[in-house]
């Protein structure tokens, strides 16, 4: 695949014109702390993703066995959440972050690793739209060592787990219904804790013992509500146990799938990014003029426009390796996704902040937008694991092939 087909660019299209009429006058309220549901829900609902879920989930239902898939638009077609990652990306990234959080990161973990029954109550809920997932697995000193460094314990007790600890940076967490919680498994037999199995549970907003903070201020990603999660003896029945089977693997194994998802989905908000970076910035330099020139004609700033566009058709090319290899019914290598998300959010943080540049002091304000998309972009270099972690990760591939 080196291009969408003629059929996705027209749902690109409509796409686009949901973004421009529905989600571009929205922005500055998102940016200012405004929820974004009600706005992921209309886009839900305009295109049928609901309808798509339930025709999914009833495949299942009648196979009668639980099955992993990623989702709705995915289990049709990968280039069907391509689209949308790119094109809410385009507008405002902090919105595509939250939006995929919740179906894409805690819908996914549940339909991954989950059983029929909760995959139909918990899962289904989320990919339709009537709720609202997050997905807990960062803590204040467990990021990039999520695993090994992991402190917050389940302790089986009377037909299910107490859970206490905490969570932070969990995107949706302020606002979720659903949120999937990993801990790490106390059975009181005197395993160290950077040893113990990890296991992922459904939690519930209401659960007694659980609370979510505020939305955090951050330096970027206004539109996507990012909290803490507190557990305080928080009891959860044995249903809540995800996949029901204290498997010892299985909780790992659910984690790195999201974090293998996260790492090669993030190309389409880079896309997106450097797409309306590009734009804004050629649009931009075609008519300011300085020095009797417009300064389109300078070789400094051709140079930006062209570094640009060679990251804009490194990013394509990279997210098109990967939805070809979805369509196969394959996926990256470990290599292949942290080198995509390593370049990928290198490259969008750089066009992003080059586009500022280009437009001087009006980049600068937030009425242009690259301002925003700066912002957004570093993120992208952090979540998910940081660049450092992606160059750690090759670098290890690399060196086991030896």
């Amino acid at each position: 695949m080196l291009a969408f087909s003629e059929e996705h660019e027209q749902i690109r299209k409509f796409v686009r014109a949901w973004t421009t009429k529905k989600l571009e006058p929205a922005v500055d309220a998102l940016e200012n702390g405004e929820p974004p549901y009600e706005l992921m829900k209309d886009f839900a609902k305009t295109f049928g993703i609901a309808e798509l879920a339930r025709q999914m989930f009833a495949k299942l239902e009648a196979r009668g066995d639980a099955a992993p898939t990623k989702g709705a638009l995915s289990a049709r077609d990968p280039s069907l959440s391509a689209i949308v990652s790119i094109e809410l990306s385009r507008v405002c990234p902090g919105f595509a972050l939250a939006f995929g959080a919740s179906a894409g990161l805690a819908g996914m973990a549940i339909m991954g690793k989950g059983t029929l029954d909760q995959q139909r109550r918990w899962a289904l809920p989320i990919l339709t739209w009537d709720k609202i997932g997050a997905w807990g697995m960062t803590e204040p000193g467990a990021g990039s060592d999520a695993f090994r460094s992991m402190h917050t314990v389940a302790v089986p007790k009377d037909g299910g787990y107490v859970l206490n600890g905490q969570k932070t940076f969990i995107t949706n967490a302020p606002y979720a219904d659903t949120l999937v919680i990993y801990a790490k498994i106390d059975r009181g037999d005197g395993t160290p804790l950077a040893d113990r199995p990890i296991q992922a549970f459904v939690l519930e907003r209401g659960d007694a013992g659980l609370e979510t903070s505020k939305p955090m201020r951050k330096m970027g990603m206004h539109a996507s509500p990012t909290g803490e999660v507190f557990l305080q003896d928080c009891f959860v029945p044995a249903d809540r146990l995800l996949g029901m089977r204290e498997k010892d693997s299985l909780g790992r194994d659910s984690g790195r799938d999201v974090f293998h998802a996260e790492r090669t989905g993030l190309p389409t908000m880079a896309v997106g990014i450097i797409e309306r970076c590009l734009e804004i910035s050629l649009d931009y330099a075609k008519q300011r003029v300085t020095w009797g020139k417009k300064i389109a004609e300078y070789q400094l700033v051709q140079d930006k426009l062209a570094r640009m566009y060679v990251h804009l058709e490194n990013a394509r090319n990279m997210m098109f390796k990967s939805l070809t290899l979805a369509t196969e019914g394959k996926t990256m290598t470990a290599a292949e996704a942290s080198a995509a998300k390593l370049y990928c959010a290198r490259a969008a943080t750089e066009v992003a902040l080059e586009a500022v540049q280009i437009l001087g002091g009006n980049g600068y304000m937030r009425e242009y937008r690259v301002e925003m998309l700066a912002r957004d972009a570093k993120l992208l270099q952090i979540g998910g694991g940081t660049d450092e972690i992606q160059t750690l990760r090759i670098a290890q591939q690399l060196i086991g092939e030896l």
